[in-house]
């Protein structure tokens, strides 16, 4: 094996898993409050994306400021999901949720593929996100190093409130029992839809910044990551919030390093993800750091 080839193939993996995590944050977020899948999560990426370039394009909105613009709509948008479809079915059999997520999804494709069809939209990288950075034989560029560090900076952001303020506290208590927490004086649906603000700008970032790498938009683009950042929820343990950056990583990884050492399988790279998870469920069913759910959250 070359040891060159491999650490370059490992920071590709780095940039990549840590864009999955950006998005898998949100999903197991969501779960450990609601025990919902928000299959609409992806999209919302999507959306994310679509709203730099608008902006971006239309307006000659610097990029930073496109990105900024591109979360505040996606809190918004996922605040309207939340309170649109998913809060009158609070009581409702866990598969009308699921089914209404699906939904969403396939609303906000259709959306999207009206407004701007559903042929590619090429995407204005950042001119400092292509300058070259070289470690010895090891050649990446300033993009994928900027990702993974804003990944972590968000996970600590995300630890932070949810451990050291009283809106984690909130979070997590509400994650436990939503009657128990509305006795206590609490707004449950106040803290849900802050819970889907912070997943929705996860998500946002994650999608702005996979549309800068990878300098294409598509109104589907959120289907397939969207699936692989679940998996990957799942894989770390979904409910836990290290757990699903984790996951995504490791996803990432045998994403980039398995196709980098057997080209010949690269027709089949968005299947290692879900043979890698299924791998890993037969051993560990909950996930490498789940969580029983009736002693903790997050």
């Amino acid at each position: 094996m070359d040891l060159t080839l491999f650490l370059q193939q490992l920071v590709n993996g780095f940039s990549v898993g840590s864009m999955y995590a950006l998005i898998a944050v949100g999903y197991t977020m969501v779960y450990g409050v609601l025990r919902l899948i928000n299959f609409a999560h992806g999209d919302i990426m999507m959306v994310g994306a679509y709203v730099a370039l608008f902006c971006m394009s239309n307006f000659s909105v610097p990029f930073l400021a496109a990105l900024a613009l591109a979360i505040i709509f996606a809190m918004c948008l996922g605040i309207a999901t939340d309170k649109i479809a998913y809060k009158p079915l609070r009581k409702a059999p866990r598969i009308s949720l699921l089914i209404t997520a699906i939904g969403i999804s396939f609303f906000l494709q259709n959306l999207f593929n009206m407004l701007f069809t559903s042929t590619p939209k090429t995407f204005a990288t950042p001119s400092y996100f292509e300058e070259s950075i070289n470690f010895g034989e090891i050649h990446t560029t300033l993009g994928s190093l900027i990702v993974p560090i804003i990944t972590l900076l968000v996970l600590i952001f995300v630890l932070f409130i949810l451990y050291k303020s009283k809106y984690g506290i909130a979070i997590r208590a509400l994650a436990f029992d939503i009657q128990t927490v509305n006795l206590m004086g609490i707004d449950a649906n106040r803290i849900i839809a802050i819970v889907f603000a912070m997943g929705s700008a996860l998500a946002a970032i994650g999608g702005v910044f996979w549309a800068a790498t990878y300098y294409s938009v598509t109104p589907t683009m959120g289907t397939l990551i969207g699936l692989k950042a679940f998996a990957a929820a799942v894989l770390g343990g979904i409910g836990s919030v290290v757990g699903a950056v984790l996951g995504a990583l490791i996803i990432g990884l045998c994403e980039v390093i398995a196709v980098a050492f057997f080209p010949e399988l690269s027709g089949f790279k968005d299947a290692f993800a879900f043979i890698f998870l299924v791998f890993i469920l037969l051993f560990k069913p909950t996930g490498i750091l789940g969580i029983n759910f009736e002693r903790s959250r997050f």
